[in-house]
């Protein structure tokens, strides 16, 4: 490789632009090469450092259980230079002094936000891994999804300690709360002979990921573009992902918001639960509101036009569009005595499926009260973060995940999409549960 005097002192000319693309990749590796000694320099001389010793011999003794010193020992760490993945020792042992500096699997914090967040953009570990490589870092697909899960676990086991800290406040503030699930496809191996390989056969049945966003609005309904919404996922039952929204709730201060509004689809598992969550968030009357998605109600008149003989092409369109201004303008009850006229003759049982619907979220379409309030009358955010976390990530063919790999996956896309790398990779790098590393 050329040294820095030779790529000074080179008075050659570019004659195309690969000579150009080939000189920009000199510099690049020579400048890693600077990086990597100057860092490495850098985490001596502080190991070496009275202070951070002291810090190690505090962290040690906060150890629920007693470690021996095998005295110093030569570590290789990996920072964004050039290098293959090394294979793990089955007793790695205990560095307080590298877990003081956040180096996790023997890679510096800012490698491993990278790692983290190029798994995260990306739609699987090979094309992170090209993309990697394209900026010097050379490492293996297990090393690289290894890195990234481990990084998501650091985190989640923050956020479940309530060592979290988000730093915000939402006093004055109008407030949406969303959820629904996606679909994806989890390996679960079946019991028996492996295969001629020596695989395990495995089942690959859809669940169910949920999702959950937190987010701003202005006063005129439309999402606050300053304000980078909370987005989460797990792929646990409904009292799991409740209990995640509170525990988001709640550090937030949401009982000091403005006006809180949780909409969401028809779902039971939804309703049932969010009075019960409200309540013990302390929010007080009028100042929370349940929301059925405007637009979900609409499938459903759509439904019953469609159950109606005696409604057909323009007739059909136009009372659907009649339907929608009275639902927009307050008028629900008309919607419902129209639909009751209809539950008569063929198709009424069905009608009536319908009907019971609008009766049982009578109390959730304030569509109007919606607007003058300056609140969204739909769960359009939900629907794109599902889109964007879910679809666009973990759903794709002949891709089957494991449980817990499939749950990193969604925090961090969560947090890369939501523009909040910066919070995750903090709550990645505290020292409350080095003990996960």
């Amino acid at each position: 490789m050329a040294t820095a005097n030779e790529i000074w002192n080179d008075d050659q000319a570019l004659k195309s632009a690969q000579d150009l693309e080939d000189f920009e990749q000199q510099v690049h590796d020579l400048a890693a090469q600077l990086q990597a000694v100057l860092v490495e320099k850098k985490i001596q001389d502080s190991l070496d450092s009275e202070e951070l010793q002291d810090q190690c011999a505090e962290l040690i003794w906060q150890l629920p259980c007693k470690i021996r010193n095998n005295g110093y020992r030569e570590i290789y760490i990996t920072t964004k230079k050039k290098g293959k993945g090394r294979k793990k020792k089955r007793n790695p042992g205990l560095y307080p002094g590298l877990l003081l500096l956040g180096i996790h699997d023997r890679c510096t914090p800012g490698l491993i936000s990278e790692i983290g967040q190029t798994v995260a953009s990306l739609g699987s570990f090979e094309e992170a891994r090209h993309a990697l490589a394209g900026q010097g870092v050379v490492l293996d697909v297990k090393t690289i999804s290894d890195i990234a899960y481990r990084m998501a676990a650091r985190a989640r086991a923050l956020q479940k300690s309530d060592g979290a800290d988000y730093t915000i406040n939402l006093q004055g503030r109008r407030v949406v709360i969303s959820t629904d699930g996606g679909r994806i496809r989890i390996r679960q191996n079946k019991r028996g002979k492996k295969t001629a390989k020596g695989r395990n056969r495995y089942h690959g049945k859809w669940r169910e990921p949920k999702v959950v966003i937190i987010y701003v609005t202005d006063e005129n309904g439309r999402r606050d573009k300053t304000f980078c919404p909370f987005i989460d996922g797990l792929m646990q039952g409904p009292d799991a992902v409740f209990a995640l929204i509170r525990h988001y709730l709640a550090n937030l201060g949401i009982s000091q918001a403005w006006k809180v509004l949780f909409v969401a689809d028809g779902a039971h598992w939804i309703w049932s639960r969010v009075p019960g969550l409200m309540m013990s968030l302390g929010l007080k009357a009028g100042q929370f509101y349940e929301l059925l998605d405007f637009y979900h109600a609409v499938e459903h008149l759509s439904k019953v036009a469609s159950l109606r003989n005696k409604l057909h092409g323009k007739k059909q369109k136009q009372w659907i569009k009649k339907q929608r201004k009275l639902l927009l303008t307050g008028k629900v009850d008309q919607v419902i005595d129209t639909i009751k006229s209809f539950c008569k003759g063929r198709n009424s049982k069905k009608i009536r499926t319908q009907l019971n619907y609008f009766i049982k979220h009578r109390a959730r379409m304030q569509y109007d009260k919606m607007v003058q309030q300056g609140l969204p009358q739909g769960s359009g955010a939900i629907e794109s973060a599902v889109r964007r976390v879910v679809n666009l990530r973990l759903k794709s063919p002949a891709t089957f995940w494991k449980h817990k790999n499939a749950e990193a996956i969604l925090l961090l896309r969560s947090y890369f999409k939501a523009g909040r790398w910066n919070l995750l990779k903090n709550m990645a790098n505290s020292l409350e549960n080095f003990s996960v590393a």
